[in-house]
């Protein structure tokens, strides 16, 4: 009996409003450590076909030979999956008890958005693009399943050949778009949860999530335009 209950306050500690933010807030961080590291990656483009294809290269290589081939690309894939996994479940939950939590006369009425961003407002919807782009984005430049301007062997010419159409850009461009969205007011939150919004330093906190969240975009932004209008490839 007192193992089962250890199990039951155990069990609601994990599904407790504070350990669900602390989730949202620890995973977001790990997502923002990758984007930052992809931007990057992104941008080795500007060296040309052999610097990027051999970038490209070099990931699945990481840890040889402690590692197998591609091993730490893998295991990449399956922190950040379960971040993703853990990150969704817990907005999802916290935001049917906050919903639970109204009162049924307010449930279905427009929230004041005087004290909303429009970053805050938009987050689940946001969440959802990302979701789907993310989808497309591995069919198309990581399996090679899906190759709007031709397929390719080559990771180099795959970019370029996809980038090189309008429509791919600007899809591109609206999951960018919800992206910065969703981590202007991720980070400020992520920040908040874990301790770090003191009074003081909220207009700080703010400028830095806003810059990390534009410097993110924008870097992600970059390859695709210079693509489109001739400046790579």
């Amino acid at each position: 009996m007192a193992n089962t209950s250890l199990t039951k306050q155990r069990s609601a500690a994990f599904r407790s409003t504070v350990a669900l933010k602390s989730a949202m807030a620890v995973t977001g961080v790990i997502m923002v450590l990758f984007l930052i590291l992809h931007m990057y990656g992104n941008l080795m483009i500007f060296g040309g076909q052999e610097t990027f294809d051999e970038y490209s290269h070099h990931l699945r290589e990481l840890g040889s030979p402690m590692i197998p081939y591609s091993g730490a690309l893998w295991i990449t894939r399956v922190v950040l999956l379960a971040s993703v996994i853990v990150h969704a479940y817990s907005a999802i939950v916290l935001w049917a008890r906050a919903n639970r939590a109204r009162p049924a006369g307010q449930r279905y009425q427009t929230r004041k958005r005087v004290q909303q961003s429009y970053a805050s407002r938009t987050m689940r919807w946001g969440g959802i693009i990302i979701a789907l782009f993310v989808i497309y984005h591995i069919l198309h430049l990581t399996t090679n399943t899906i190759h709007p301007g031709g397929a390719a062997n080559s990771p180099y010419d795959r970019v370029v050949n996809g980038f090189q159409i309008w429509w791919v850009v600007l899809s591109y461009t609206i999951a960018m778009l919800a992206v910065g969205f969703h981590l202007r007011h991720g980070i400020w939150s992520a920040i908040t949860t874990l301790g770090g919004n003191k009074e003081r330093r909220q207009h700080a906190l703010n400028i830095i999530a806003t810059t990390l969240a534009l410097v993110i975009t924008v870097g992600f932004l970059i390859p695709p335009f210079c693509v489109l209008f001739g400046l790579v490839g």
